[in-house]
């Protein structure tokens, strides 16, 4: 019973199957961020450009 239980411990597999997903996740956020970001100031832009041409 104690060898099956270090072996659970020592296996790490599954830390870094969470380390991967915790990358994705922050890869996401950060894509999220800057698409916001670049989204409102185009609709800014076509606004002026919008404006401009009336």
């Amino acid at each position: 019973m104690l060898r099956v239980l270090w072996r659970f411990l020592d296996d790490d597999r599954g830390a870094t199957a969470i380390e991967y997903g915790l990358i994705a996740a922050g890869i996401a956020v950060a894509i999220i961020a800057v698409v916001q970001g670049l989204g409102s100031q185009l609709n800014t832009t076509f606004s002026s450009v919008s404006g401009a041409l009336k």
